[in-house]
């Protein structure tokens, strides 16, 4: 059933490394589609939902959240390894399941808990994720975890963007020093996209973002005058719209071209030769990966330093290092299932997995359940 029209070196379902436990299947979907149907069915991924991207959920229904962001993602990524031919569901296995091991209120929970657990081996989202898809999950006999085709959990363990840190130290098993599926490599850049363009919508709309201010950075003033010149009639909020859709479609072709390049001047025929370059073969050319930090920096500077995203994660770091001290303190605070868990895990990894696990809504109100005296518990 895999498709016919994969390149040499796209990652077959037919040559995975398999799974860790071995199942009987109920039918015959290739490896990394039946991947891609157990992320979207487990508990972790229902729950992004309710987890902050850039504003936190209650601030309104329009915003981004880690769930749509995740299905930009995965549309974006589909889309650049249709054109490579590629394995489009490993890449949406990957867009699909690369943000599960995030904490509530995006990255100020990933910070907190890291602080909180650096005694007892720290927290990264990455490894998070895959805690997740290999042990946290419940779903199946026989075996806790998803039991995930081994690329899949490679491409997990080796995401890699501005806001993680890769690490290999004991996880020897996915071949740290080798490069990744061109599958995986997607991944990082079409999260890029993803966010990048989606905050300047939600910033906008939020007004956090000058839009005068935004027509100083190249890439965006760029696009915004080739839509202008395309409909210079349209309402300034389409304009925007379609400026933002122009501009993830320049960055999809420009990546497309420069991989494609980069494929050919490496010689490039297997999975092999892929995983033995020295470098990343997805990536942008030079000019327009310039011009894309350039606008990271805008945002990062006038988006994510804003002061209401940095009075909301103040908040946000002070109530989850009151909760993980509290349950550390008093462990039966905890469910009884996370409790039975303990003496395997340790308490502070159990509670560390609890937070994590949690939505942005329901940490508000475990917080006011806990601390609010006159809150039903």
């Amino acid at each position: 059933m895999e498709r016919q029209d994969l390149a040499g070196y796209a990652a077959k379902s037919h040559a995975s490394r398999g799974r860790r436990h071995d199942e009987i299947y109920k039918d015959d979907r290739p490896a990394y589609e039946r991947d891609r149907d157990r992320i979207i069915h487990c508990a972790a991924f229902r729950r992004l939902e309710y987890k902050t991207q850039v504003f936190v959920n209650h601030e309104g229904d329009y915003y981004r959240t880690r769930l749509t962001h995740s299905l930009e993602v995965a549309q974006i990524g589909r889309g650049i390894a249709r054109r490579l031919h590629l394995n489009e569901d490993l890449v949406e296995t990957l867009a699909l399941s690369h943000d599960l091991g995030h904490t509530p209120f995006g990255h100020t929970g990933e910070e907190v808990l890291n602080r909180l657990m650096a005694p007892y081996g720290g927290f990264e989202h990455n490894r998070q994720s895959l805690r997740i898809v290999e042990h946290l999950e419940e779903r199946y006999p026989g075996f806790n975890g998803l039991n995930l085709s081994w690329e899949a959990r490679e491409g997990i363990i080796k995401h890699s963007s501005d806001y993680d840190l890769p690490d290999g130290s004991g996880l020897e098993e996915y071949l740290p020093q080798l490069k990744p599926t061109l599958e995986a490599q997607i991944i990082d850049l079409a999260d890029e996209i993803a966010y990048n363009n989606h905050d300047i919508d939600d910033g906008l709309k939020a007004g956090y973002l000058d839009p005068a201010a935004l027509m100083k950075v190249d890439l965006w003033a760029e696009t915004f005058a080739l839509v202008k010149g395309k409909h210079p009639a349209l309402p300034d909020d389409r304009q925007v719209l379609q400026t933002i859709s122009h501009l993830i479609g320049r960055l999809i072709l420009d990546l497309i071209e420069q991989t494609e390049a980069n494929i050919r001047s490496a010689g490039i025929q297997s999975l092999d030769d892929v995983r033995k370059q020295p470098a990343t073969l997805v990536m942008f050319s030079r000019d327009t990966a310039v011009r894309n930090r350039d606008l990271k920096s805008f945002l990062f500077k006038n988006l994510y330093s804003h002061y209401k995203v940095e009075r909301m994660r103040i908040k946000a770091e002070r109530f989850l290092s009151m909760l993980f001290e509290n349950y550390l303190q008093n462990p039966t605070l905890l469910p009884t299932s996370y409790q039975a868990k303990y003496g395997q895990c340790g308490r502070e990894r159990v509670v560390c997995d609890y937070i994590a696990g949690m939505t942005d809504r329901y940490a508000l109100d475990e917080f006011k359940r806990l601390f609010e005296p006159y809150e039903r518990v």
